[in-house]
């Protein structure tokens, strides 16, 4: 490696699936689905780009499994969990329904001695996700934080790890969405029964979280939050608890300081994730709604990286699908996570690849961030992990 954070791209250092070759790890793979709503549409498109076989797919009702299987082209429609739990033929189940569900129909999966892919949040409490992370031992069990993929995002971490960008400063974050900003919006979500007791940021800010410490490599040490509910009645729900937006003041374990905004009402804002992380050398900064370049702040000389393998380090270049100039987006990140879960099935180990440890970590944030904000204190993360 180069002391700018460059690398020969020749080759892969992942041990994951390179974009560049014709591997067909996932090939022998059957695969089922839990759920029918988008995640399940975008989990399937993931499935077969990564040449396994769509094996079948169970919903909320028998008759909603048949609509899903015939809306995505799945061949079967199972009448229940337990149906696909008992099909020994099936290699991986993808858990895709609303985040109550998460951490029982996850358990079931590993106890039947299947891989799982489980939707963010893991889990809806701490307790949860611990007992998921041990019952994952010895079995693939991963969770879409599909943001690590973008090949810019994996350019950003590569300059931190070699130092080029310097001791980690200062964190400026924030996803903001406007899906839920009229009072007649609504969602499952924001019922606190289904989604748990925080929405935007187990939903948003999760994601966030996550990439600030994947790309800087520090851990946050310790955090003070604010929420805000605007909407205490929707069109369908009355008496909702589960915030709308929340500010998160963030300490590393190095010593950096931060901000976290995450909002589902901010009027314009469709899916804009945004990351700036200063270093004391090199700033980064990723727009996740722009993916295609990456900002490098320097006192002198800053520059706008544009996604061209040839000039990233190999773990970006072999995320980059096509030539610089032909846009990678969302489901592409997408693709990229549940090809390296695969090739993790397959006995491989890629790098960067979020575990149920990782959905864990998330989810133990989450919980300190409502606990902050409801208290009015300073949490501390602690080294439990």
């Amino acid at each position: 490696m180069s002391d700018d954070g460059r690398r020969d791209v020749s080759g892969t250092e992942s041990g994951g699936l390179s974009r560049r070759d014709e591997s067909t790890a996932g090939s022998r793979l059957r695969v089922a689905i839990v759920g029918g709503g988008f995640m399940a549409e975008v989990h399937s498109r993931a499935a077969r780009a990564a040449r396994a076989e769509l094996a079948g797919i169970v919903s909320s009702t028998p008759e909603r499994s048949v609509a899903a299987a015939e809306r995505l082209g799945i061949g079967r429609a199972y009448g229940s969990l337990e149906e696909v739990l008992g099909d020994d033929s099936i290699d991986v189940v993808h858990v895709t329904t609303p985040n109550a569900l998460h951490a029982s129909q996850a358990a079931a999966v590993l106890a039947s001695g299947k891989d799982v892919v489980c939707e963010k949040p893991l889990a809806t409490s701490v307790a949860d996700g611990e007992s998921l992370v041990a019952a994952a031992a010895g079995r693939t069990a991963t969770v879409p934080f599909v943001y690590r993929f973008h090949p810019l995002v994996r350019e950003a971490r590569a300059r931190f790890a070699s130092g080029a960008a310097g001791q980690v400063l200062t964190v400026n974050a924030s996803y903001l969405q406007d899906w839920l900003l009229a009072a007649g919006d609504d969602n499952w979500r924001v019922d606190a029964e289904q989604g748990g007791r925080s929405r935007a940021f187990a939903d948003i800010g999760s994601h966030l979280v996550d990439l600030v410490e994947f790309v800087s490599g520090d851990r946050v040490a310790r955090l003070s939050a604010k929420k805000r509910t605007v909407f205490a009645e929707r069109a369908a729900h009355a008496g909702i608890t589960t915030e709308d937006a929340a500010a998160v003041v963030i300490e590393t374990e190095s010593g950096a300081i931060g901000t976290l905004l995450v909002s589902q009402v901010a009027p314009g804002r469709k899916n804009r994730l945004w990351l700036e992380i200063a270093g004391s050398t090199e700033s980064v900064a990723f727009d996740q709604e722009q993916p295609e370049t990456l900002w490098i702040g320097r006192r002198a000389g800053s520059l706008l990286v544009p996604r061209d393998a040839d000039q990233l380090s190999a773990d970006a270049a072999r995320l980059c699908v096509v030539p610089s100039g032909h846009p990678q987006g969302y489901q592409d990140a997408f693709n990229a996570f549940v090809a390296d879960s695969y090739a993790a099935v397959a006995g491989q180990s890629p790098d960067g690849l979020p575990r149920f440890e990782d959905g864990l970590r998330a989810v133990r944030i989450t919980d300190a961030v409502i606990d902050s904000a409801e208290s009015g204190t300073w949490i501390e993360m602690g080294t439990t992990e």
